[in-house]
């Protein structure tokens, strides 16, 4: 059977690069890979990709399966990072609309995939070898022994780089973001492993827009707000949907839904107008209807990247901004990082 595999260690949001020499023992940093944690088991006989939350992702990505049964040199448990790399040779980088297609029900879709958009695994700590728990010992130790481990092994695995000085940390947060990933992780170099503790540190990019409301979502309860649909304005003059902002406290929901009735959309009947924004296999058997409103209010929000079109994660209400014309809300205004080839990031 496979090793008992424990729940991931986990990091805590900073602003910046930390200072090494405030932490007993110095920071290692590690550039921050964008995709499905995971913890990979190989016990000498059955492979288990385990992921941070209850799913097992093991049947999703039989190419992954296949190559650490073939090129483990033991039996060992990885944590690490799945990753899809898209894009020409010298010009590629991370997509996550690529990994997120690898989670399908048919199994035959999955063995397409596996083929077309095949995923790679990123090694970045090692928790076992053969019978030998290394969770007590530090992280200096433990990534020594796995650079031994991968030493020799090949794509599609790899052994994430790392570094000690956080000069270059903060030179990777600015570069690497080209290549797809999303920041840098910092961690304590005398620490043991500490499943399910936020023990890391991670440095992400921090970014504010204008965009504009375009509906609501009631809060599971039933009560007032429980997410803000927003917009941006693209090259056609068409008002797009980029995402959502969410975590208002239960008194702040309350207030946005008697803030928001005056723009609400209503048919010829006066009942509220409603929308439905595009299912994904996340959303497959959620209520991914909302209540439209006129697009006459601006907010400004914090978000960290852009995925194509959308926020790559929920945003963060700043402010609301009754200065600026929601027309003048547009994709020109975000920040585009300069383009970095992933497979420098890789070797």
């Amino acid at each position: 059977m496979p090793h008992d595999i424990p729940a991931p260690m986990l990091a805590k949001a900073v602003a910046k690069i930390p200072d090494p020499a405030k932490h007993a023992g110095g920071l290692v940093f590690e550039p921050k890979w964008d995709g499905f944690r995971v913890l990979a088991s190989w016990d000498g006989e059955t492979v288990e990709l385990g992921s941070r939350g209850a799913k097992p992702l093991t049947p999703y990505f039989p190419e992954l399966v296949e190559a650490l049964a073939r090129l483990l040199p033991e039996p060992c448990l990885i944590d690490g990072e799945i990753v899809v790399a898209t894009g020409d040779p010298g010009s590629q980088r991370l997509s996550w609309d690529a990994l997120s297609q690898r989670i399908h029900p048919a199994a035959s879709r999955i063995q397409k995939l596996s083929v077309e958009t095949p995923a790679m695994l990123v090694a970045f700590d090692l928790l076992a070898v053969g019978d030998e728990s290394l969770l007590e010992q530090p992280f200096r130790q433990r990534r020594e022994r796995l650079e031994e481990l991968l030493r020799d092994v090949p794509h599609p695995l790899h052994l994430t780089r790392t570094t000690d000085d956080p000069e270059l940390a903060r030179q990777w947060l600015d570069r690497f973001e080209g290549a797809g990933l999303d920041g840098v992780v910092a961690k304590p170099a005398d620490a043991p492993y500490a499943p399910g503790k936020r023990t890391m540190l991670k440095i992400k990019h921090a970014r504010t827009a204008d965009v504009v409301a375009v509906g609501y979502r009631i809060h599971k309860s039933g009560r007032g707000v429980g997410s803000l649909l927003v917009g941006l304005y693209g090259e056609d003059d068409v008002l797009h949907n980029v995402g959502g902002v969410s975590a208002f406290s239960d008194k702040r929901r309350l207030e946005l839904l008697d803030e928001l009735e005056p723009l609400v959309e209503r048919d010829a009947s006066g009942e509220a107008a409603r929308g439905e924004t595009e299912r994904s296999r996340f959303s497959s058997n959620k209520d991914v209807s909302f209540v439209a409103l006129r697009p006459e209010r601006v907010l400004e929000v914090r978000y960290d990247q852009l995925e194509g079109s959308r926020f790559r994660h929920t945003v963060q209400f700043e402010r609301w901004r009754p200065d600026r014309d929601p027309t003048s809300c547009r994709f020109e205004q975000l920040e585009v990082p300069a383009a970095y080839d992933l497979a420098d990031v890789l070797d």
